[in-house]
């Protein structure tokens, strides 16, 4: 009983312990590279931008504790999200690692992949805004644990207006 105690104990220490780093994170406008929308980064970071034919904008951002944000931004061809987010569920599922659904909304999911003994997590987070659609996943290398990617996926979201 004991022992169960102590390990509740730590995990809720981590847990606080990364809401904690998130807390710390700066709201970063994205209107000086395309994108009309606010999200939450580390205070350094570097942001990238290609357009890809005229047809989808990509927006990289790199910082630090393993922060590695892709978002695409193209012409909205519906405004409902479910329909969005069943297209990039059914991407991800069709990866071959593709192992499960960790945690899913109306906006986004997690998902974890398996490639042998190594677990990989990533996320997909849909907004549309006007006539514009934006996809928010992790970045295309790299490797997350849930934790990072739990924090990434978060930080996508709106703020709230109190």
């Amino acid at each position: 009983m004991k022992n169960w105690i102590v390990m509740l104990a730590l995990i809720l220490g981590f847990s606080a312990c990364q809401q904690d780093e998130m807390d710390q994170w700066r709201s970063t406008d994205l209107l000086p590279y395309g994108i009309p929308l606010s999200i939450k980064t580390p205070d350094s970071i570097d942001v990238e931008t290609s357009d890809m034919g005229g047809l989808m904008q990509d927006v990289t951002i790199k910082g630090d504790e393993n922060y590695y944000v892709q978002i695409y931004a193209s012409d909205a061809e519906t405004t409902d999200i479910s329909k969005v987010k069943a297209e990039q569920l059914s991407e991800v599922k069709s990866n071959r690692y593709f192992s499960q659904i960790v945690e899913e909304e109306e906006a986004g999911f997690i998902y974890q992949t398996q490639i042998d003994s190594i677990t990989n997590y990533g996320f997909r987070y849909i907004r549309v805004q006007g006539d514009k659609e934006y996809i928010f996943q992790t970045g295309m290398t790299g490797m997350y644990s849930l934790e990072e990617v739990r924090r990434m996926y978060e930080a996508m979201k709106p703020e709230s207006r109190n």
